[in-house]
């Protein structure tokens, strides 16, 4: 999962030939022993090799989720995504 820039690229950074479009992705972060798995994540999604962006603002409330379990020492958890 990359960062995807404030200026919308219309090709895929990575494998440079597919185009970017709205869609959903599931994550998968870990971190001391926690595993968190979240579905529906909004991004942009390469429609070529897949690769998929976040922008800032969602990967900044990934991550404040994934230390939430941490904290309260979740092993494993499949959640799905829910706007602010």
């Amino acid at each position: 999962m990359g960062a995807m820039p404030k200026e919308a690229y219309v090709r895929c950074v990575i494998c440079k030939i597919g185009e970017i479009r709205q869609g959903k992705a599931t994550v998968t972060l870990e971190r001391d022993g926690t595993t968190l798995v979240i579905k529906g994540v909004p991004a942009s999604v390469c429609d070529n090799c897949g690769e998929e962006y976040v922008d800032e603002e969602t990967a900044d409330r990934l991550l404040k989720t994934a230390a939430e379990a941490v904290r309260a020492k979740v092993q494993v958890d499949i959640r799905e995504y829910v706007e602010a």
